[in-house]
């Protein structure tokens, strides 16, 4: 099974020549240490930021300088600072091409839950709600299962829903998933050491297998 950073590793694998890319928090932020090299992708913080590099070593830490996770960063030559409204009108403009997310639930249709437990304090939603509304492409990165082995893909969210039939496609510690038009998932390769039948096993809602499911290739 992968890791968080096996995971940012293969979602780095789904970026392109001159994507703007929102990385939520959590596993997404990983995803900037493996754009690969030459590459020219602008990262995108809604806090304020065009052009997040990779993070800092600890000789480079800036505290002025952080993501939308709190999380300090480095940035790219020509990054831009700017205010947070600024950000959201890119956002909502239609302006990123593809956003990863963390989510703690994803179900067959495509819904995601990833900003509250209830009973659990949160400060809000934060800039979820607009890039769910807003994203051309929505890649979600999170666990497959949950520590007491429950499956956090499932036929419909049991937490409180941040978008409606937006997720695209799901990168876990098991595998690579699409979420197809008419509902349901599609298994698309497993990760290392993980058989089609685990990920059956660990998938509450409809699954679909590809006819050549493949083996994850990270590097």
């Amino acid at each position: 099974m992968l890791d968080k950073n096996g995971i940012a590793k293969r979602i780095a694998q789904e970026v392109r020549e001159g994507y703007y890319v929102n990385l939520g928090i959590g596993i997404p932020t990983l995803v900037a240490n493996y754009i690969p090299t030459g590459m020219n992708v602008v990262l995108q913080s809604e806090n304020g930021l065009l052009g997040i590099g990779q993070f800092p070593t600890e000789d480079e830490v800036d505290a002025d300088l952080i993501n939308a996770g709190k999380q300090t960063i480095t940035m790219t030559k020509g990054a831009s600072l700017f205010s947070s409204a600024d950000s959201f009108a890119m956002i909502r403009g239609g302006h990123i091409d593809l956003t990863i997310l963390g989510a703690m639930e994803v179900s067959e249709n495509g819904d995601i839950a990833n900003w509250k437990i209830p009973g659990k304090m949160v400060k809000g939603m934060g800039g979820a709600m607009d890039l769910v509304a807003s994203a051309k492409n929505i890649i979600v990165a999170m666990q497959h299962v949950s520590k007491d082995g429950k499956s956090k893909l499932l036929k419909q969210c049991t937490l409180p829903i941040t978008g409606l039939r937006c997720v695209k496609k799901i990168v876990t510690e098991l595998g690579v998933l699409d979420v197809l038009p008419q509902g349901g998932f599609r298994l698309l390769e497993t990760a290392p050491n993980v058989s089609v039948e685990q990920v059956i096993n660990a998938t509450e809602g409809r699954l679909e297998i590809a006819e050549n499911v493949k083996q994850m290739e990270i590097a």
